[in-house]
């Protein structure tokens, strides 16, 4: 069942718990560090891969934060949403479509991730995105640039959207997701659009799992065969073929003595 303190044990988090800066950039790290993004479970969800967006808080804090699971997007950002909420932030949902391959865009909500106002401040809090991203909680400034471990960040009008943008320590500025800076409702997901539907079953045939983690100065990120790791700004991918190498990257990534392939 839903407890803050076992939540924030879970997190290693023994500071204060009044809703500043500094508590919420401290929580959304160790959140991405604590608690790994695994897409397997979407595999038996089909094309009705947001239907529990709206969760089951006690359940999935059980299978999660206490069970040890990876989560998805809406799972993982909706723990920590009700997190933030019950320490006095003012927090919300909001929607990105992410960057595909081809440098297009998903739907519209095809991501779910959370905003928090703060000090007058509009911030996007985002502990449920495989990455590269933010590992702090990124100020919506349009064409300022945020320094984070490395990497550079920024969020540009472009098309109608708000898009954030990611620059490592080499290459140009690629884009994350883009999103529209208005809280969204969790009812917006239970009948989904057919564009959305489509692309569902375009991912549930592709039949590609996602996995990833924070570490405290980068990402670890395996996309079926492929690992790419973040380390200060710097981008590695490596392909991982061998058996035992997949199994030796799974367990690191789910923190478990030895992760199913």
């Amino acid at each position: 069942m839903f407890a803050v303190d076992t939540y924030l044990k879970a997190l290693a988090y023994e500071g204060p718990t009044d809703p500043t800066w500094e508590t919420l950039r401290d929580l959304h790290k160790r959140h991405l560090i604590a608690l790994p993004y695994d897409s397997s479970l979407n595999t038996a969800r089909g094309a009705a891969l947001w239907a529990g967006v709206d969760i089951d808080a006690d359940a999935v804090f059980d299978e999660i934060v206490l069970g040890g699971r990876g989560g998805v997007c809406y799972e993982l950002n909706g723990l920590f949403r009700l997190l933030l909420l019950k320490l006095g932030f003012e927090a919300g949902v909001l929607a990105a479509g992410i960057r595909q391959v081809d440098d297009s865009f998903g739907p519209d909500l095809e991501h779910v991730f959370n905003y928090v106002r703060l000090d007058g401040r509009l911030l996007l809090v985002d502990v449920g995105f495989v990455g590269p991203s933010y590992l702090e909680p990124l100020p919506v400034v349009t064409d300022r640039i945020s320094h984070q471990y490395g990497n550079q960040y920024r969020i540009v009008a472009q098309d109608g959207y708000h898009v954030v943008q990611r620059k490592g320590q080499a290459g140009d500025w690629q884009a994350v997701y883009r999103f529209e800076p208005k809280p969204r409702e969790l009812a917006e997901w239970l009948v989904p659009s057919a564009e959305l539907e489509h692309f569902a079953r375009r991912l549930a045939g592709a039949g590609t799992v996602v996995r990833g983690r924070a570490f405290d100065n980068g990402q670890q990120i395996l996309i079926g065969k492929r690992l790419l790791t973040v380390d200060g700004g710097h981008d590695r991918i490596r392909g991982v073929i061998d058996p035992a190498d997949h199994a030796r990257v799974l367990a690191d990534i789910l923190r478990t003595e030895r992760a199913e392939q």
